[in-house]
């Protein structure tokens, strides 16, 4: 089993999406997208980006590791009548069903930055772009103060150490390195830009009950939970996790959500 598949397999991303929906909109909003546009939405989820991207018309194929949350995709696009969007499994590291040069417009909103293979993940989605399109990533920051990167360096105190070789994630936060995969899939430094942007989690219930969605049905939150459990440092971690969010809390009703969270915008020309 594809380790990177069994952690977004393992437990339903499409509850913490549920709270990211307004955000997923906006940022589809800003990237001028057209109905004669091809779109390739990558680590797509359950369509978070992916919908509001066939919404403006584009022909958009989502693709992602985990096949329950294309399942999940796939009956939102039917139930919203979106003929112009499909789903289908796929590994960012080696995109092998997708030809060379298809697509207008590659989007990945907190996707491609988890597969393993960084080089690898950047060389495929140059690979399928068209020359003359754009790339366009958002990735998490490593070491920034909002949610959710704080959210993952509480989650990796609690586990094992990542195995000899293995690449954080969070690197795709880092505009060197970023500059760095994407030069060496042979884009230009000058056609790689940055910025910092934000994300809300939006929820009408409290923060304490997102902690409980993250816990039970983000993989790697899943994972921290279990190894605290050997541990006897569960209620350790979930009182961590509630003071977190409840410091982060933006909403005046205790009952109800408000998080922003920043990211790394990053805006590749082909």
């Amino acid at each position: 089993m594809n380790p990177n598949k069994a952690l977004w397999e393992k437990g339903d991303f499409t509850k913490i999406a549920q709270t990211m929906r307004e955000s997923g909109e906006a940022f589809v909003a800003s990237l001028g997208i057209t109905k004669d546009l091809t779109v390739l939405d990558l680590g797509c989820g359950d369509g978070t980006t992916a919908i509001p991207e066939a919404k403006l018309g584009a022909s958009v194929l989502g693709v992602d590791i985990a096949r329950n949350l294309v399942e999940a995709g796939s009956r939102r696009a039917k139930a919203e009548g979106l003929t112009n969007c499909s789903f289908q499994e796929g590994d960012a590291t080696a995109l092998r069903e997708l030809r060379d040069k298809s697509f207008d417009l590659v989007v990945t909103v907190f996707g491609a930055m988890f597969a393993p293979n960084p080089f690898e993940v950047a060389k495929e989605m140059v690979r399928v772009t068209k020359p003359g399109g754009r790339i366009v990533m958002g990735n998490w920051i490593p070491g920034d103060p909002t949610l959710v990167a704080q959210i993952l360096k509480i989650s990796s105190a609690y586990t094992l150490p990542p195995p000899e070789g293995f690449i954080s994630p969070m690197l795709w936060g880092v505009e060197d390195h970023v500059t760095e995969r994407f030069v060496k899939a042979g884009v230009t430094k000058g056609n790689i830009s940055f910025l910092k942007d934000t994300f809300i989690f939006n929820a009408p219930y409290s923060p304490a009950e997102l902690v409980n969605l993250f816990k039970n049905y983000y993989g790697p939150t899943m994972n921290a939970f279990e190894a605290a459990e050997k541990n006897g440092k569960t209620l350790e971690l979930q009182h961590e996790l509630e003071a977190l969010f409840n410091s982060q809390n933006k909403s005046a009703d205790k009952n109800a959500t408000y998080i922003t969270a920043t990211f790394l915008r990053v805006t590749v020309m082909v």
